[in-house]
């Protein structure tokens, strides 16, 4: 099996990479299947933490000319680099040219929903990969009911659609740990953490609005992840000024670092507006973090009755999720429990075994 992988080396890799490299470490631990993955032309190997853990074979043009060559020219075909194959999992919108039988990962389809969330290119992009997408892939492959309603909606068959969610690996985070991870960071009072690439349907807005509606408590709002597109967080972040509310912009946090922020947070706030998923809530919930997220979406799948659930558009309501859990000790400890138990219905080997059914289905 040929899986794609050049998400990996992207500036921003995402959810996109942590969900394909935790399904491909998955399927390397089955004796039933051999994967190779397959990028672009690349100098030097990816860094850590998104190093794929399979052989990665690389075609002969760069990433930009050679996602515009699969989109328009269809060309190069994934065997001039990997030999013949049973089947092709595309794990993003770049849908590559193949003999093989093609699945395809999809993980939400949001630009269509809002074209201001990605970028002018990034919109003619992921159109012309959905319509190819649509017109290729034997079976569609999507991580939440969200996305499979997604999907139905923008016109791909039904029946080629499986629902095949991630999963995570909870390494035990011990309080020593978390202390370490506090002084570190200067972090000595209570926080409302959120994690994520810094873009709009992420809803910093919100988040930052209802962090705002507790001015005068003693808390930090702690925000970790890589930059991104189209969000002006400098300019957001001047409302909490004047509210005795301290910030924390971390940047990008390799897992190691992020798992001690997920289980010292008092609350973690994910107000996300759309995603496929929500990887950030189930690593929340499994390193012991109270979430508080947005309902009819990805996430309140994810977070199932183990996480308080709220319209993101609303900032009050935010907020009375957030000091609900910062008031009540009791309820904060029952929620990382039923937390902990909710992400361990989540496992890479499901995701796995599921994705080899998939390819299953289609190989010759």
């Amino acid at each position: 099996m040929a899986v794609t992988l050049e998400q990996c080396w992207h500036r921003v890799p995402g959810g996109t990479a942590t969900s394909i490299l935790g399904t491909v470490s998955a399927l390397t631990r089955r004796d039933d299947i051999e994967v190779v993955g397959v990028a672009a032309r690349h100098a030097e190997p990816t860094e850590t933490p998104f190093r794929p853990p399979v052989e990665v074979r690389q075609l002969i043009l760069p990433r930009l000319a050679m996602y515009e060559s699969w989109h328009g020219l269809r060309w190069p075909r994934v065997e001039n680099a990997t030999g013949p194959v049973d089947v092709v999992h595309a794990t993003a919108v770049a849908v590559p040219p193949s003999r093989a039988p093609l699945v395809m990962t999809i993980h939400d389809l949001a630009f269509l929903a809002d074209p201001t969330l990605v970028t002018r290119h990034g919109n003619r992009f992921f159109r012309r990969g959905t319509d190819l997408a649509r017109r290729h892939a034997r079976l569609v492959l999507v991580p939440s009911e969200a996305t499979a309603s997604e999907c139905r909606a923008a016109g791909f068959d039904p029946d080629r659609i499986r629902i095949v969610p991630w999963g995570v690996d909870p390494r035990p985070v011990g309080s020593e740990e978390v202390q370490a991870m506090r002084e570190r960071l200067g972090l000595h009072r209570p926080y409302v953490l959120f994690v994520g690439t810094i873009e709009p349907r992420k809803n910093l807005a919100g988040v930052i609005g209802a962090v705002a509606g507790l001015a005068g408590r003693e808390i930090d709002l702690v925000i970790a992840g890589p930059d991104g597109w189209n969000e002006d967080l400098d300019r957001r972040l001047g409302v909490l000024e004047g509210t005795g509310i301290g910030v924390h912009r971390l940047g990008f946090l390799p897992p190691e670092d992020l798992l001690p922020l997920y289980g010292g947070a008092a609350v973690f706030c994910f107000p996300s507006l759309r995603e496929g998923f929500g990887m950030p809530v189930l690593d929340a919930m499994a390193h012991g973090a109270p979430v508080v997220t947005s309902a009819g979406t990805a996430t309140a799948e994810v977070a199932g009755d183990a996480g308080l659930l709220i319209d993101p558009l609303d900032p009050s309501a935010i907020t009375e999720a957030l000091a609900k859990i910062l008031d009540d000790a009791a309820l904060g400890d029952r929620m990382r429990q039923a937390g902990r138990a909710r992400a361990t219905e989540f496992t890479w080997d499901r995701t796995a075994e599921l994705t080899v059914a998939a390819y299953r289905e289609v190989a010759p």
